[in-house]
């Protein structure tokens, strides 16, 4: 029986070499692996996978064809749903979506189906080339604000449909959060994040770097002076949140956004590049997700002694386990159920401290999860020379201060309906610009929406 196959191991870098170093993680699969766990696929006839995928991928069938070793064919099964495969394979968290239904969990260890995704995607880019896509031009132009993960995925679906697509971004470097945000241990910038933006441009994408929408150009100038029939805002949510805590200004204290820009982006841990960022000998990093996860295991490899503060116990915990796993296989410390009062410095402005209360469980809260309340007495110091604050964080608001007609919430999220239009005519927008900080994959899923939605959208101006 296939089910009674053990999940295979993914082959990964040891923890005392990884944590010196910022080379990836994880090997993956090679071709032996990949087809020996895709026969453990029970290619169930109502597979809950799929239901659980953002993006609806035909899993039982490219985990198939995979097992019959026929790649071309499952990367074509892939590309039907997804845009990104081998990014999304490494980043998305597939233990809460796809691999978490998988029926063979229920009694012993779910299909690998994110490692599958990522070799088929790792194979398609070593073998395959989006310049096969036949596109016949339609003469019409579409703007994409964002070269993140949704406007990525915008941008491909809109070109395959004959569009000229143009995509603005901000920063000097392309792939959004991809590049900034998610360091490169856990996801390559050349070897993955850069070639699938080459396969854009291969589609006839343009992208202009070092253009801020808002400021260099506006929404409204693209749509009513440059000859862009539609816009797609896909500009994530780049502002970070603090505490609002004392201490907060010392020098030290920095937002996760800024730290892993410096590091991942500025290339900070490279002795190549003269963009050196201040660890200290000790960095707290406060908070719980996937940003604390990546700042705090950032740190280690930069030389720091390195410690979460997380106000919930781990049960809570939102990052991904397998996160948390490789952090704690790296001696990343944890410090459960503390939250911090104060941040303490030294005469010269300079962080030498986080004062700290214990905390208790109390009742669920609106998310779910049980509200940490102060345990009385329980006062202590954590010592760090850094503190990264990550908690989350929220869309710029220049977009709507310089668009006419562009609404958006109390959170600052652009106002969109289950398609992305916005209450702007001609603009919609998706993921994290719209939802607030999420996933990569949902963020896609976003993207591919709008692009069927543009479509839809100027072809009935047309006929209008």
């Amino acid at each position: 029986m296939a089910n009674k196959i053990p999940r295979v191991s993914v082959r990964e870098q040891d923890p005392a070499v990884r944590a010196t170093n910022f080379e990836e993680v994880c090997y993956g699969y090679n071709a032996e692996e990949a087809q020996l766990e895709a026969s453990r696929c029970l290619n169930c006839k109502n597979p809950r996978c799929v239901a659980a995928c953002p993006v609806g991928i035909n899993i039982p069938a490219f985990i198939h064809e995979v097992a019959e070793g026929n790649y071309a064919a499952a990367s074509a099964i892939i590309a039907e749903d997804s845009s990104l495969p081998s990014i999304c394979g490494r980043v998305c968290p597939q233990e809460n979506q796809c691999e978490g239904s998988c029926i063979l969990g229920i009694k012993s260890e779910p299909v690998a189906i994110g490692k599958l995704e990522r070799f088929v995607g790792d194979w398609a880019l070593d073998n395959a080339s989006a310049s096969h896509i036949e596109i016949t031009p339609n003469g019409k132009k579409v703007a994409v604000i964002g070269s993140g993960p949704s406007g990525l995925a915008c941008a491909i679906d809109l070109a395959k449909m004959g569009y000229e697509v143009t995509v603005f971004e901000a920063l000097h470097k392309l792939g959004g959060v991809l590049v900034y945000g998610i360091p490169e241990f856990r996801l390559p910038k050349e070897k993955i994040v850069a070639r699938e933006i080459d396969d854009l441009r291969r589609l006839g994408v343009k992208f202009e770097t070092d253009v801020i929408v808002g400021r260099t150009i506006t929404i409204d100038s693209l749509l009513e002076d440059e000859g862009f029939s539609a816009v797609f805002i896909g500009s994530g949510a780049g502002l970070p949140r603090f505490m609002g805590i004392e201490g907060e200004n010392l020098n030290g204290v920095v937002s996760a956004n800024e730290f892993l820009t410096r590091a991942n982006l500025m290339r900070a841990y490279d002795d190549e590049y003269d963009t050196p960022i201040y660890v200290g000998k000790r960095v707290a990093v406060v908070g719980g997700g996937n940003v604390a996860m990546d700042a705090v295991r950032t740190a280690k490899r930069l030389g720091a002694d390195a410690t979460i503060i997380y106000r919930r116990s781990e049960a809570e915990l939102p990052a991904r386990r397998e996160e948390v796993h490789h952090a704690k296989e790296e001696g990343i410390e944890f410090r459960m159920l503390t939250n911090p009062t104060r941040v303490i410095g030294d005469d010269k402005g300079w962080v030498t401290g986080l004062s700290c209360v214990e905390m208790e469980l109390g009742e669920p809260d609106e998310s779910g999860r049980r509200s940490p309340v102060v345990k009385e007495g329980s006062d202590f110091t954590v010592e760090c020379d850094v503190v990264i604050m990550a908690l989350g964080t929220s869309p710029n608001p220049l977009l709507k201060s310089t668009t006419k007609g562009l609404e958006t919430n109390r959170r600052g999220c652009i106002v969109a309906d289950e398609v992305g239009a916005t209450t702007r005519e001609g603009v919609f927008a998706g993921g994290d610009a719209v939802t607030g900080a999420a996933t990569v994959i949902l963020a896609m899923g976003a993207g591919r929406k709008a692009a069927k939605a543009i479509d839809e959208y100027i072809k009935g101006k047309e006929q209008a």
